[in-house]
């Protein structure tokens, strides 16, 4: 069994990426690792700040590890609130007050088109590598269901009437950006472990 380290403190994605990633690899969490830090996410696009976290652990570790960066981007909005998702309303951040000023914000606005976009970068023996996951979708006029986290009381998948929110975790992979980021890690992972 090869471990790994992810780098975040969100509970939610350690289960869903837990959910994702069996056989060969066992996912280590910064609290399991003995890292008691919150990393900084300070730049203006997904991908510099995916990286900074992955960089972050692997300098203070210099272990193989993996971080991810979500963000929700909606048309009408120019792409907002895309890499700020997380502290749309300011900080410290809530998910209520980010989904009331989204909301806020598209009130009115027929176009409600939106997709979630991931980037993981991977660190693997030294060398980074990142994958993108996609999923597009609508932002629903009120928040719905009791599942999930972040945006997904007002997020509804293309291909579906029920948003994230309203959906099991099982459900929810059929269609999730992160699952799909996810796929092609493993397959990434799953190459380099037979070509050794």
């Amino acid at each position: 069994m090869h471990s790994i380290i992810f780098a975040t403190n969100n509970n939610h994605k350690v289960a869903e990426i837990r959910s994702f990633l069996h056989n060969n690899w066992s996912v280590i969490t910064l609290a399991e690792a003995g890292i008691f830090i919150d990393i900084p996410e300070p730049h203006f696009t997904l991908e510099d700040n995916a990286r900074e976290k992955s960089t972050t652990i692997f300098q203070l570790t210099g272990q193989n590890c993996f971080s991810e960066d979500t963000g929700l981007e909606t048309e009408a909005l120019e792409g907002a609130p895309g890499v700020f998702s997380a502290r749309y309303a300011g900080t410290p951040s809530s998910a209520e007050a980010n989904m009331d000023k989204l909301l806020h914000e598209l009130k009115g606005k027929t176009n409600r088109k939106a997709r979630f976009r991931t980037i993981i970068s991977l660190i693997l023996n030294g060398k980074e590598y990142q994958f993108e996951g996609i999923c597009n979708g609508t932002i629903s006029l009120e928040k719905f269901g009791g599942a999930g986290f972040g945006y997904d009381p007002l997020f509804i998948p293309d291909g579906s009437s029920s948003c994230f929110a309203a959906m099991t975790l099982e459900e929810k992979n059929k269609f999730s950006h992160r699952k799909k980021a996810m796929d092609k890690l493993i397959q990434f992972l799953q190459t380099d472990l037979a070509g050794q």
